[in-house]
């Protein structure tokens, strides 16, 4: 099992979240996860929320790929609707250059109304917009030479795309999926699969057997690694914080439950995606999760605290060394 960061800076504080750090504090939180040996950090990107949220991804990512030496450092996601294509295929394979190879590119298509009406392109376009972007930045990274293209969206004329990127053929490619197609269709077309923070261990199990069960039909070797699961982080040591953990649950949940796409539990003690209690009962949940085949765990901390991390690196990482190294091997 591998244990990773999903999630990414504020700017000011938000409604009832308490993670106000700014970008400062969000990066030493970042170099402190390289060095305590943490794998991977996927970056979201947002806009028009109003909640302070990184809207531009790759500029953050490249400061930290400055700032770090072997945490692998990705996108979750660019939404490819709303960006011109060639430019990304440049932005990414800089980012892999800078990195020394350490890009995870994950694309989706999007689902939030308010980004699609701000950038004024109907939802109803996202699939076909998503699938153009994917085959013109597939092209940028793969063709030897220049090439052109000729779409509905998009049209280039004898264009060479440079940089190339370090990793080859290209940086490994994730795809944000939950519905059974979608996550059949990231396993068909080569992508890793990124899972969300609010779907339950039943439903986590679930999509992880879908996934693997489509990759053998497409004839593509199986790794559990290509699954990275997002799971929430409210880690107490004092039976007293309970109630407290189930309060800020519950105020995370009032900000972005309703983004959810799967119904959730009406009880918030009956909420099995964080990973919520004391250490023994955050190790319980990972071994429920490991037994279901998720072993790539991408931590969501509301307050991004490196107390916390250290915390989990310290009490919660240990349990797992072995399973690591035997993966590894």
């Amino acid at each position: 099992m591998q244990f990773g960061l999903f999630g990414g800076a504020r700017t000011k504080r938000s409604v009832g979240l308490e993670d106000s750090q700014g970008y400062e504090s969000f990066i030493e939180y970042v170099v402190e996860a390289d060095r305590l040996g943490f794998a991977q950090l996927f970056m979201v990107e947002h806009h028009f929320t109003g909640q302070g949220q990184v809207s531009a991804s790759m500029t953050v990512l490249a400061y930290l790929a400055a700032r770090t030496r072997k945490i692998r450092l990705g996108t979750a996601v660019v939404v490819l609707p709303w960006h011109n294509p060639v430019l990304i295929a440049e932005q990414v394979a800089t980012l892999d250059l800078l990195t020394g190879g350490r890009v995870d590119f994950g694309v989706g298509k999007g689902y939030r109304k308010s980004e699609f009406d701000g950038f004024c392109i109907p939802m109803a376009e996202a699939t076909e917009r998503f699938d153009e972007a994917m085959e013109i930045i597939r092209k940028a990274w793969t063709t030897e030479g220049r090439f052109s293209h000729h779409g509905k969206r998009w049209r280039y004329d004898d264009i060479l795309v440079e940089p190339e990127p370090l990793q080859r053929p290209h940086p490994p490619l994730w795809l944000a999926a939950g519905s059974r197609d979608s996550i059949r269709r990231a396993a068909r077309e080569g992508y890793n699969l990124l899972l969300d923070q609010l779907a339950q261990v039943d439903q986590i199990v679930q999509r992880i057997a879908i996934f693997r069960e489509e990759c053998e039909r497409a004839g593509r070797t199986y790794d559990p690694a290509m699954v990275a699961t997002a799971r929430p982080l409210q880690m107490i040591h004092h039976e007293g914080e309970r109630a407290q953990a189930y309060e800020t649950r519950k105020r995370v949940l009032a900000t972005i439950g309703d983004l959810a796409r799967d119904k959730l539990p009406e009880r918030i003690e009956d909420d099995t995606a964080p990973l919520l209690g004391m250490p023994e009962e955050v190790i319980a949940r990972l071994r429920q999760l490991e037994a279901g085949g998720a072993t790539n765990i991408l931590l969501v901390d509301p307050n991004a605290s490196v107390t916390n991390l250290r915390a989990f690196a310290r009490e919660v990482m240990p349990a797992f060394r072995s399973t690591r190294s035997a993966s590894a091997a």
